[in-house]
């Protein structure tokens, strides 16, 4: 926008009788050029991780009037998309007298976590669906992101949106949309839902009924307990062993870190045998403000301190933290010092591959060409794995989107039963079908009997991550974010793609760039000259460099914050001469980009 449109817009969005904290923030930046700017200067950007943005007020903040833009036109795509004979046209959306009495196109699912404003946005998304004819099936309560995705299957929906912000500080929230087979929506169905929502003002154009009359009226329901009954059956269809098999009688603390993770994954664990559970108290409850872990993120160590100490004084071998929408899971594991470790998302996901391989295998489970999904900033040292049990390995985009997708292709050929297991790096994993999506209470209940298997052996999780080292090779992978907020920032980002694009390094770390993947062009360029199509992944920003000795580094923005994200992955003989040569590794490039 220029600066007149926002000003316009700014003066527009004061003329309305907003909510009073909108309000309010609005007369407090009047004639603050950069604050008014920020908020306005572009609408919150929708892709196929629906929106995620501060919270507040402006076309560039989540508030229930983005909420309920971004609603509107997925309701017109839902429409547009399950059109039947004798229905009105898209362009003849019903009045909300029609859309009450009539029984609509088509259905959704909305769940929602424990983030600022999560319930407020949930049941405004669910009375802007309910006004354009769309029945509404709601949680009453917060509930995991994987239970939404499983739900939408369940109960034969449409589609359905998350309200969450994952594991962003307190200020975000956001607002994830999911399609008809529980997957976060693809890149085509984000662009088309993309149109709608930019032809439609967020004031004039968004139709809304009143939440209890929908309610009254059948057009909104709430998501029965059976459906999480379901979900828990569902995931307790993932254990490799037998009760007298292992003792699940090990001391396990447990953080959902303030989030939505509490009941389901007690459930999980409690009905399938483990009961000597410490919850941390501090974060037990629900609360958006996160008041012990300023950013909620299990990848980090401040956010498992607290729970680290209640493990040391538990005296739990184990911790394990949900993040605030429990699709991902961290855990920490006491070493021989009695000290607790935070393993990666990448060293977790070897550790979960190799156990579901070898239980599948010791119980006749493994099928016949089986597969295991990973996005491709995922450790690649899996692969080595995967040779062993002959298993094949399927590189996705980043996202677990994308996994989901993979499934479903394996579900059309009438295949389903080949998936075994797929991860990516940023704590995502998932071991089953029913779900569409990285699941944080089917990856807590195999954790921990993952845990309990070889613990009742005599081993701990350190000692069997060495075991895999000494055996495939040291790899270490790291990921680095670098923070560009507002509008320079963005700019600032699109800047650094484009010269890694026309000027890209020769070398670096003294070791040659022998190739670059481009997931935008879909190119893959050779230092020689050479060139090949990248073949079956959607385009995308991202770029692959690979060098000498098989190491590699990804660089993309983020998808859902306002972040450039660096990925290594750097081989060797040794650790200390693999992370000496990632410092210098990650050193260089950002020197070489500049930041």
């Amino acid at each position: 926008m220029t600066d007149y449109q926002i000003k316009e817009t700014y003066k527009n969005w004061m003329s309305r009788p907003l909510p009073a904290d909108l309000k309010a923030e609005l007369e407090s930046i009047a004639g603050d050029s950069e604050a008014v700017s920020d908020r306005f200067y572009r609408d919150l950007a929708f892709g196929t991780g629906g929106l995620r943005g501060v919270i507040g007020a402006g076309t560039n903040r989540m508030n229930i009037y983005t909420v309920g833009k971004a609603t509107q036109g997925y309701a017109d795509y839902l429409r547009e998309q399950t059109a039947v004979e004798g229905s009105p046209a898209v362009e003849e959306s019903p009045s909300v007298e029609e859309s009450l009495s009539g029984e609509g196109l088509p259905s959704v699912v909305i769940a929602y976590d424990s983030r600022i404003k999560s319930e407020e946005f949930a049941r405004r998304a669910a009375e802007v669906f309910a006004a354009n004819g769309i029945r509404v099936h709601i949680y009453p309560e917060l509930m995991p992101t994987p239970s939404l995705s499983f739900a939408i299957r369940h109960l034969g929906c449409d589609g359905g949106v998350v309200i969450t912000a994952s594991h962003n500080p307190a200020k975000y929230n956001g607002y994830k949309v999911y399609g008809p087979d529980g997957c976060q929506i693809t890149t085509e169905a984000a662009k088309a839902i993309q149109g709608r929502i930019g032809a439609l003002d967020l004031f004039e154009d968004v139709k809304r009924v009143d939440f209890d009359r929908a309610m009254k009226a059948g057009r909104i329901s709430w998501v029965g307990e059976d459906v999480v009954d379901a979900y828990i059956r569902a995931v307790s269809t993932q254990r490799f062993c037998e009760d007298d098999e292992i003792d699940k009688n090990v001391s396990i603390t447990y953080t959902p870190l303030n989030g939505a993770g509490l009941k389901c994954v007690l459930r999980a664990l409690r009905e399938n045998g483990f009961s000597n559970i410490h919850v941390v108290p501090e974060q037990e409850k629900p609360d958006g403000h996160f008041p012990t872990c300023p950013y909620p993120n299990p990848e980090i160590r401040e956010a498992m301190e607290l729970g680290i100490q209640y493990a040391k004084k538990n005296g739990s071998d184990l911790l394990l933290a949900t993040d605030p929408d429990c699709d991902r899971v961290g855990i920490a594991v006491r070493d021989d010092r009695g000290e607790y470790v935070l393993l990666t998302g990448n060293e977790v996901g070897l550790l979960l591959f190799e156990y579901i391989c070898r239980r599948r295998i010791a119980c006749g489970r493994m099928p016949e060409n089986p597969v295991l999904m990973k996005t491709i900033v995922t450790i690649d040292h899996v692969k080595k794995i995967a040779d062993r049990y002959g298993v094949q390995v399927i590189d996705v985009l980043t996202g677990f989107k994308f996994i989901g997708e993979q499934i479903g292709l394996l579900e059309k050929k009438g295949e389903l039963d080949r998936y075994i297991f797929g991860f990516e790096e940023s704590y995502g994993y998932l071991s089953g079908t029913f779900v569409r999506d990285k699941d944080g209470v089917n990856a807590s209940l195999l954790i921990c009997e993952m845990f309990a298997y070889y613990k009742t052996q005599g081993k701990g999780l350190l000692e069997v991550l060495n075991d895999l080292y000494d055996r495939y090779g040291y790899c270490l992978n790291t990921q680095h974010s670098c923070q560009f907020e507002g509008a320079a920032g963005f700019e600032r980002m699109q800047q650094i793609m484009s010269r890694l694009r026309q000027a890209p390094p020769k070398e670096a770390a003294g070791r040659k760039v022998v190739s670059v993947e481009d997931y935008q062009t879909q190119e893959k360029r050779f230092s020689d000259g050479g060139m090949e199509a990248i073949q079956g992944l959607p385009r995308s920003n991202v770029l692959k460099f690979w060098l000498e000795g098989g190491c590699s580094f990804v660089v993309r923005p983020s998808g859902t914050e306002p972040k450039l994200k660096l990925y290594f992955s750097v081989s060797g003989e040794g650790r200390k001469q693999v992370g000496e040569l990632e410092q210098q590794l990650s050193a260089e490039l950002m020197k070489y980009l500049g930041i």
